[in-house]
């Protein structure tokens, strides 16, 4: 290898992507959440997408071990929920607005979309693992902007080309 890891880093910072926060209940039944950038469908049929998940993640045991999760797709507005539950902390869902869906499955309220999951497979990734969810349930909000990650920065989208 002639590059290192901030290097690689850097190169990927330089592809945009949307910004999700995924959402599950812990085993005692708390929210868990975690922003995740490293999300994409895989299959339209069946239905499948998949997350990568850091395994120093404070909350990778939760999302290892849950049934079920929600991906969480974020507005440019809500920046401000990618930062929060970006970072360790216990009271990420402090005055956070959600939807109990399935068994009690937070899914973030305005967001441009919401899909529920339930676990297909985790696969070992380096440093992370991951994880594939069968869509079992979903909503659609096509009308505002989604928040993007690009070199280190939330960015907004201009219009169409």
């Amino acid at each position: 290898m002639t590059f290192d890891s901030l290097a690689f880093r850097r190169a990927m910072g330089t592809f945009a992507t949307g910004v999700t926060v995924v959402t599950t209940r812990n085993a005692a039944g708390q929210n868990c959440g975690v922003t995740v950038n490293s999300f994409a469908s895989v299959s339209l049929e069946p239905p499948l997408v998949l997350f990568c998940l850091d395994r120093e993640a404070m909350s990778f045991g939760a999302f290892t071990d849950a049934e079920r999760f929600a991906i969480n797709f974020l507005t440019a507005e809500q920046h401000h929920l990618s930062v929060r539950f970006s970072v360790s902390a216990t009271d990420k869902w402090d005055g956070v607005a959600y939807d109990p869906w399935a068994d009690g499955l937070p899914m973030l309220k305005g967001c441009l979309a919401n899909l529920g999951c339930r676990r297909e497979a985790v696969y070992d990734g380096g440093d992370h693992v991951i994880i594939v969810g069968f869509v079992e349930d979903l909503r659609v909000s096509e009308t505002r902007e989604p928040l993007v990650y690009y070199q280190s920065g939330y960015r907004a989208i201009g219009p169409s080309l």
